[in-house]
């Protein structure tokens, strides 16, 4: 599904975010990569949504070139990957209801869809009580979650979750970890980048290991080793 082909990104500086960077996901896997801060994570998930572009190397998506995708037909390329980021990046003026019907509306979903899917992915994730609340009025932990179910409201293949527990305490990161694994065993790709060593410890599933910008491990079945 996703494949990594010798993917490097150095900067104007000089400075190298990514070396020679090789690895698949296949359909259905759960993936963490963890590593130090500037090891490479973030860059690494942004070259698969075309937010960056690779100084060598191609990444590919369902055998297609990401970075040869046309204009006019990335949005159809992003619509299959839905993104949770570190700081939630909710619309402070919608509910958590109008959030993620915003997403929806966007995508060119009609009224009865929306009717239908928002109510059942918030129940997905277990806030069906605070449809109508703000933001302002949701704890960190529920924003985070309204932001897991804006990502899959449109039915993505793949879930790419760019730290998604770093600005909670530890009861909200298990929960968040808890939707994301209920989230793959329906069947979606979950990509999770993180530094927290008690998430990737419980989740028993594949790790890859960055340091400076280079794969060092890649585990089936890992820990957190650095």
């Amino acid at each position: 599904m996703i494949y990594y082909d010798r993917v490097s990104k150095m900067y104007a500086d000089s400075s190298v975010a990514l070396e020679d960077v090789s690895f698949s996901v296949e359909p259905g896997e759960f993936i963490s990569i963890v590593g130090h801060s500037g090891a490479g994570k973030t860059t690494l998930v942004k070259m698969l949504l075309a937010e960056e572009r690779p100084s060598a190397g191609s990444v590919f998506f369902e055998s297609i070139n990401v970075h040869q995708v046309p204009l006019h037909k990335m949005n159809d390329l992003r619509r299959k990957i839905g993104t949770v980021f570190q700081d939630f990046r909710l619309l402070p003026q919608k509910t958590a209801y109008e959030n993620i019907a915003f997403a929806m509306e966007a995508a060119g979903r009609s009224e009865e869809e929306i009717h239908s899917d928002v109510p059942h992915v918030l129940d997905l994730v277990d806030l069906s009580d605070k449809m109508n609340n703000f933001p302002d009025e949701l704890s960190g932990g529920e924003q985070q979650r309204v932001a897991i179910a804006r990502a899959i409201v449109n039915q993505p293949d793949v879930i790419v979750a760019d730290e998604p527990t770093g600005n909670l305490d530890p009861v909200n990161t298990f929960e968040v970890v808890q939707i994301l694994k209920k989230i793959n065993d329906l069947g979606t790709t979950v990509i999770l980048t993180t530094h927290n060593k008690g998430v990737i410890d419980s989740l028993k599933k594949r790790v890859i290991t960055m340091d400076r910008g280079k794969v060092i491990r890649d585990d089936r079945e890992g820990k957190y080793i650095l």
